[in-house]
């Protein structure tokens, strides 16, 4: 074979290789620029898309339907008041009372049907006399407060103890700035707006109105918010309905002769694990 023959023999397979190699080079880049996306994905997983296993995993941590129902339930308050421990001093008490910036914190007690009405009068706790006795209630009140009006007894002391401060209510600066009292029970927190303190006579309460009717009960708080005395303080922009439950605190004034009420209206009822 000539020389001329040889080189273009040589020239011929070079550009067959260089063909072969662009050929090659073309396909790759058209499957890189054409193949599915889903299957370049598999070589760069994306936490904004992840990979089947990926995605698996992440629906496994979701908590299930009742996990989030669970969950959702709020909280219930603490009762701050030990009810177990106070009944073992005494089962007559059923509930707490607090009235802020007094020294009005005690509890109150009832006494069952074995014992007088008035049993606490001038009783403590241990049931031993005790002239200042204990703030309680009559049983002619339901012990949950449901009552269209409940009246809690308390003696008028010269130290402050028992109901002595609630008299703190007769300055009508003090009445304003201080609008609200707590009764806890066990398992509930109820507060109470106080809607008016007055001088009454010493009709008893419970005796001399029938609330189960409806008129006299609105009557009654016609005449709360509006009473007829000297001394008294009625807070502003009240509205009080006959669907309301009222409680009377109630103390001695004129050497017994009257009585001081301060009464609120119950606005919250909170549920106390």
């Amino acid at each position: 074979m000539s020389q001329e023959k040889r080189k273009r023999k040589k020239l011929w397979l070079l550009l067959l290789i260089l063909s072969i190699l662009l050929l090659g080079i073309a396909i790759g880049v058209a499957v890189f620029l054409f193949w599915p996306e889903e299957k370049i994905n598999f070589y760069k997983p994306d936490a904004t898309n992840p990979t089947t296993e990926q995605a698996s995993d992440n629906t496994n941590e979701l908590p299930s339907s009742e996990e989030v129902s669970t969950s959702s339930e709020p909280a219930l308050a603490e009762n701050p008041i030990d009810f177990d421990a106070l009944q073992e001093v005494n089962s007559d008490i059923y509930a707490w009372i607090n009235v802020p910036n007094t020294e009005i914190d005690y509890p109150i007690v009832q006494s069952p049907a074995d014992k007088e009405e008035n049993f606490y009068l001038r009783r403590n706790l241990s049931g031993n006399y005790e002239f200042r006795g204990t703030l309680y209630t009559q049983r002619l009140n339901a012990k949950d407060f449901s009552d269209p009006v409940t009246v809690i007894y308390g003696h008028d002391m010269l130290d402050g103890t028992m109901f002595g401060t609630l008299h703190y209510f007769r300055d009508k600066t003090f009445f304003a700035e201080n609008e609200l009292f707590y009764i806890y029970t066990p398992g509930h927190i109820l507060t109470y707006k106080i809607v008016s303190a007055y001088k009454y006579d010493s009709r008893h309460i419970l005796n001399s109105f029938d609330f189960s009717q409806e008129k006299v009960f609105q009557e009654y708080i016609d005449f709360m918010l509006s009473p007829q005395s000297m001394i008294a303080a009625v807070r502003e922009g009240v509205t009080v309905t006959t669907d309301d439950r009222i409680v009377t605190l109630s103390t001695c004034i004129d050497y017994g002769l009257s009585r001081y009420l301060v009464q609120g209206v119950l606005i919250d009822d909170e549920p106390t694990a």
